[in-house]
């Protein structure tokens, strides 16, 4: 089975990523498109020339290693995409052949993530109005809606979120899910060292949340702007 994870920036995304990694039958992917959106959009972010120079930026070619051959002989192929590397420009097709998972988290606390890693981010730069057409897009093919899971839930109570999780794509869960070992990891992508510092230093899913951060007026804005969709696939989650 191959496994497409949609999200937005700092949505736990690569937390669950390492739960799967941990399994020992998966196989995983870390952000496949970020070199191909970065080289498509000409968009500046960290790190922008090692992330062109070290991973593929041909989205023909990133789509094939989707839905070709699983890695290392494994029976899963765990995809980490980040919503907003799905430019109108790249063909979705490859989505057809895959699970196709959202996974959500509330724009106040991924606007406040975000900002201490790369300053001044847009609407455009979280996710959230490109997962919504994502979603909208899947469930219109597929004839239903996908699974939606929020990382609230996963954090409140990992062992229960991801053996939904594990059902919903009818697999089993196990225990080897909830925990992975310290450091970074082979299956990084070269702009790790930028943006997993938190994550590298975990060993499991955190604690749940506290009260949502506050943000300035600027931020709050965009957070307003993304409610709506985060609500629609809140009105979704498994």
């Amino acid at each position: 089975m191959k496994i497409a994870m949609w999200s937005g920036p700092r949505n736990l995304s690569t937390a669950l990523m390492y739960a799967f990694a941990a399994r020992g039958d998966c196989a995983v992917w870390d952000e496949p498109f970020y070199a191909a959106y970065l080289r498509e959009t000409g968009i500046d972010h960290p790190m922008r020339p090692e992330i062109i120079a070290n991973h593929e930026s041909d989205p023909a070619k990133v789509a094939a290693g989707c839905i070709g051959k699983i890695p290392k002989q494994q029976s899963l192929f765990y995809q980490k995409h980040m919503t907003l590397h799905m430019i109108p420009q790249f063909d979705r097709g490859f989505m057809r052949h895959l699970a196709n998972v959202f996974l959500i988290r509330h724009p106040a606390r991924v606007v406040a993530s975000y900002a201490k890693k790369r300053e001044g981010p847009t609407l455009m730069d979280i996710g959230f109005v490109q997962q919504a057409q994502l979603f909208d897009e899947v469930a219109e093919w597929s004839g239903h809606p996908p699974p939606v899971i929020d990382s609230a839930d996963i954090r409140a109570n990992p062992r229960s979120a991801l053996t939904r999780l594990c059902a919903a794509l009818g697999i089993p869960f196990t225990d080897k899910m909830l925990s992975w070992p310290v450091g970074p990891k082979p299956c990084d992508g070269v702009w790790a060292p930028h943006w997993y510092g938190a994550v590298h230093r975990s060993s499991g899913f955190e604690d749940p949340e506290g009260p949502l951060p506050e943000l300035d007026d600027a931020y709050q804005k965009i957070v307003d702007q993304a409610l709506p969709f985060y609500q629609k696939l809140v009105a979704h989650k498994m």
